[in-house]
């Protein structure tokens, strides 16, 4: 059986305050040693190259992204859409011209056959626009990387654990 390949992938505008979110855990994240098979990118805004490595064929793609869901300013969820989870698919869409909805309808479109898919969302409590920009992360959302980088470690071994079987796999949605 070869190794599972897992893509860990932070997703972001730097430009509009916790949206960065995504964008600074991948980059963090890529500095800590991660067992073989996993792989940590800052796609930033660049949905099409996001696109394009879900074609590669990924055993499991982790997306990480600023995440409104009512709670509190840095609370993290995970989220594991199923494919006919329109509520959970929902949860997916953000401020980007290429967000993750239409990254994976694209990639599903051109034959991607990732695995399982995860989102480690976080709260955010400021968002720029394009017409005015915030640069940095608030504080509530800058504290929950730590926090943020060890749960994405304890999904990639989970994964490699359960290698993806459906009859193994833990419910990691919150």
């Amino acid at each position: 059986m070869s190794e599972p390949r897992i893509l860990i992938a932070g997703i972001g505008n730097i430009f509009l305050g916790d949206d960065a979110f995504g964008t600074e855990v991948a980059r963090r994240l890529a500095g800590h040693p991660l067992p073989e098979g996993a792989r940590v990118i800052d796609f930033g805004i660049r949905g099409l190259d996001l696109t394009y490595a879900l074609l590669d064929g990924y055993d499991a793609a982790i997306l990480i992204d600023a995440t409104a869901r009512g709670g509190a300013p840095g609370t993290l969820y995970v989220i594991e859409p199923s494919p006919g989870d329109q509520a959970a698919t929902d949860q997916l869409i953000d401020a980007h011209g290429m967000g993750p909805v239409k990254v994976l309808q694209l990639a599903t479109a051109l034959g991607a056959t990732t695995g399982r898919l995860l989102l480690v969302g976080c709260e955010p409590a400021t968002l720029g626009t394009e017409e005015d920009p915030v640069m940095g992360l608030s504080p509530p959302v800058e504290a929950a990387i730590p926090e943020a980088i060890r749960l994405i470690e304890s999904l990639v071994k989970s994964l490699l654990a359960d290698r993806g079987e459906p009859s193994t796999r833990a419910n990691l949605a919150s």
